[in-house]
């Protein structure tokens, strides 16, 4: 069996046993591919029987000196592991060379957040009377009122917005399904995209049920948002490196700041790891101090 045969049979894997989404699938299979050119360049046998944990820490480090950020090092090694434990389990190796392979160590990066001004002035900014005006105002609050992902929102559904109960029903990373609330802010501006804009465009055919089209009739792309985002941080004057993911942090981080239970803001983010949520809601030390104080029973002896 071949390395193309393998590669496809362990994206067959990823798609169906471990049900990742495209884009994480994707990133899997491009660094698999980088691998391979690595031992094509080097000469070494691409039969993965033969591959030394030797050949996989100098692929890291060829990777360093091309210039990819310890965070794309780090995603490189987990895919390695998780491919050469994939062979494990199919019998195609006896043992994995990747087990002892070092993970870079990744710094603690706080996100970009905006102030609830700065998000003031970049609702401000949106010409209202420009044809996707209010589509972009519903975008803008949909992302920030309940925190979704980019790729949450151009998928979002009709059929899964439910005005009168006030709650979204998503599908996030690994097509698992959350609910979230949906804020009278979101709503209105939601509702009222909805029953304007939304219903004097044609959609094309497979687009029905999606919520957020393009002029096409089409659901919105990933790209455009991105376009929306930053041509309003622009408009209202913030010089922060700005996406629609900025948005999903700034949701979280207000929330606890304004004393939401941090369970609660996982389950909303979707976040499988409560390490994740403490990331992106940048806790302090005083916040953890103040909340050990109020609630742990050894505190108050």
């Amino acid at each position: 069996m071949n390395w193309d045969r393998h590669i496809k049979n362990f994206e067959i894997h990823l798609r169906l046993e471990r049900s990742l989404s495209t884009n994480s699938i994707s990133a899997y299979l491009s660094d698999l591919h980088r691998l391979r050119q690595f031992l094509d360049y080097k000469g070494i046998s691409p039969e993965v029987e033969k591959i030394n944990r030797d050949d996989l820490t100098a692929f890291i480090q060829w990777s360093a000196q091309l210039g990819l950020s310890a965070r794309s090092q780090a995603r490189a090694v987990s895919g390695i592991k998780t491919f050469f434990k994939y062979l494990l389990l199919e019998d195609i190796i006896k043992k994995s060379p990747a087990s002892l392979l070092n993970t870079p160590k990744l710094g603690r990066k706080l996100p970009e957040i905006l102030s609830v001004i700065e998000i003031d002035r970049m609702i401000s900014a949106i010409d209202l009377s420009q044809p996707h005006g209010q589509r972009n105002r519903a975008i803008v609050e949909v992302l920030y009122g309940s925190g979704l992902r980019v790729s949450e929102c151009v998928e979002l559904r009709i059929s899964d917005v439910f005005f009168r109960e006030e709650f979204l029903k998503v599908t996030g990373k690994g097509n698992k399904q959350r609910i979230i609330p949906l804020g009278s802010a979101a709503a209105r501006q939601l509702k009222l995209y909805m029953d304007t804009t939304r219903k004097n465009i044609t959609p094309k055919k497979g687009f029905e049920d999606h919520v957020f089209l393009n002029n096409r009739g089409s659901k919105i792309s990933r790209v455009m948002v991105f376009l929306i985002i930053r041509e309003l941080a622009e408009k209202a004057g913030i010089h922060k490196t700005i996406s629609p993911h900025t948005l999903r942090h700034s949701f979280a981080t207000h929330l606890v700041e304004g004393g939401a239970d941090l369970r609660a803001v996982q389950d909303m983010l979707g976040h499988e790891s409560i390490t994740t949520t403490e990331i992106y809601t940048h806790l302090d030390r005083e916040y953890l101090r103040e909340n050990l104080i109020s609630y742990h029973p050894r505190s108050k002896i």
